[in-house]
C-alpha cells in the first residue's frame, strides 16, 4: 500500500505574490548492474531543490540543498532520513510487484517514478494538490483531486487501483497531507527562505530575426534573467494577438536561478515592422513591447566587422614586432599577448509504495 506518514507544524497563513508549490520527485531503478534497486528522491519549493536522497550514498541521509534550509533543525533531518531509509525498502518490493503484474523477467531495465506536491495561491490557501505514478516512463496511475478517486492510466493499474480505493483511511489521509501538511510545510519554507524564494528579478528581453531555407521568415521573442518562473510573452500584428501562430518553448532554467523562455512568430518577408513582442512579469512595472529593429542588427554587423579588423591590425603590428626583433638577433626576448581576460522541526511526507 502506498502510505502517507504526516507530520507538520501550523504555520500562520501570509500573503505572497503568484503561487508557489512544494513537491517531491521520488525515482527507484532496478537494473542488471546494481544488486539492489536505487532510489533518489529530490525535493523542490517553486523551482528551487531544496532536499536530496540516494539510497546508494556512503551515509543514506537527506540533505539539504538550499543553504536557507540549514534553518530546519536536526529532528528534522533525523526525521526525513528515517522516513526516505523505511520507504526504499517498500518503493523496492512495489518495483517488484509492478515487473510481475507486467509478467517481466528479472533483467533489464525498470524504472517506477511518483510525484507528489501542493501548490497555494498567492493569499497561502490551498490551490491544488498532485500525486501521480508512472512505471518504465508511462502513466500508471494518479489521483484525481475532484473526486479523490485513483485514475488507472493503463489496464494493470485497475489492480492497483481496487486494493487502493479499497482503504478508505489512505485517501483520507492522502487528503490530509496535500490540503494540510503539504500546504503548512510550504508556509513554513516560503518564510525561511524568502530572500531567495519571493524576490522578482525582471527579464531582460530582445527580438532577433531568422530566416529558414525556404526563405520563410520568423521573428524570436526571447527573455532571460527572470525569477519567479512565471511569464508571458505574446506576439501581436498591427496589436492583435497571434497566439495559433505563435510557437513556444516552455520555460526553463537558465543555470543561475532565474529562467529563460521564447516566443517566434513566422510570416511573410517585409511584414516584420507590423509584429511587436509584449513581456509581462510581475518583476516589471509595467509590461515590455518590443520590435525587431534592423538598424540594431546592423549596428552589430558593423560592431563585428570593425572588431575583425582591428583584430587583423593588432595581428600585423604584433608580427612586425616580431620580425623586427629576430632581424635584430632577437635581444629583448619573444613577444606574447595578453591574455584574453573575458576568455521548523518533525519530518514531512513518506512516500511508501506497494502496487
Amino acid at each position: 500500500m502506498f502510505f502517507l506518514f504526516l507530520f507538520g507544524t501550523l504555520v500562520l497563513k501570509e500573503t505572497w505574490a503568484g503561487s508557489h508549490s512544494k513537491s517531491y520527485f521520488v525515482t527507484i531503478m532496478s537494473s542488471p548492474e546494481l544488486q539492489e534497486p536505487r532510489k533518489v528522491v529530490v525535493g523542490y519549493v517553486d523551482a528551487q531543490q531544496i532536499e536530496y536522497f540516494d539510497s546508494h550514498s556512503a551515509n543514506q541521509r537527506v540533505e539539504p540543498r538550499a543553504q536557507w534550509m540549514h534553518k530546519m533543525g536536526q529532528d528534522y533531518w533525523q526525521g526525513q532520513t528515517r522516513i526516505a531509509r523505511a520507504e526504499t525498502q517498500n518503493y523496492r518490493v512495489g518495483l517488484e510487484t509492478l515487473r510481475n503484474y507486467y509478467n517481466q523477467s528479472k533483467g533489464g531495465v525498470h524504472v517506477f517514478q511518483t510525484l507528489i506536491g501542493c501548490e497555494i495561491s498567492s493569499d497561502g490557501s490551498f490551490k491544488r494538490g498532485i500525486l501521480q505514478h508512472a512505471y518504465d516512463g508511462l502513466d500508471y496511475i494518479s489521483l484525481d483531486m475532484e473526486t479523490y478517486t485513483w485514475t488507472a492510466a493503463v489496464p494493470v493499474a485497475l489492480i492497483t487501483k481496487r486494493k487502493w480505493e479499497s482503504d478508505g483511511k489512505f485517501l483520507k489521509r492522502g487528503k490530509a497531507y496535500l490540503e494540510e501538511e503539504c500546504v503548512q510545510w510550504l508556509h513554513k519554507h516560503l518564510e525561511d527562505g524568502k530572500d531567495s524564494l519571493l524576490r522578482t528579478d525582471p527579464p531582460s528581453a530582445r527580438v532577433s530575426r531568422h530566416s529558414g531555407p525556404d526563405g520563410e521568415v520568423s521573428l524570436r521573442c526571447r527573455a532571460q534573467g527572470f525569477y519567479p518562473a512565471e511569464i508571458s510573452l505574446t506576439w501581436l500584428r498591427d496589436g492583435e494577438e497571434q497566439l495559433q501562430d505563435t510557437e513556444f518553448i516552455e520555460t526553463r532554467p537558465g543555470g543561475d536561478g532565474t529562467f529563460q523562455k521564447w516566443a517566434a512568430v513566422a510570416m511573410a518577408p517585409g511584414q516584420e515592422d507590423r509584429y511587436s513582442c509584449r513581456v509581462q512579469h510581475e518583476a516589471l512595472a509595467q509590461p515590455l513591447s518590443l520590435r525587431w529593429e534592423p538598424e540594431a542588427s546592423s549596428l552589430w554587423v558593423i560592431v563585428g566587422v570593425t572588431a575583425g579588423v582591428l583584430v587583423l591590425v593588432t595581428a600585423v603590428v604584433a608580427g612586425a614586432v616580431i620580425l623586427r626583433r629576430r632581424n635584430s638577433g632577437g635581444k629583448g626576448g619573444a613577444y606574447v599577448p595578453a591574455a584574453d581576460k573575458d576568455s521548523a522541526q518533525g519530518s514531512d511526507v513518506s512516500l511508501t509504495v506497494t502496487a
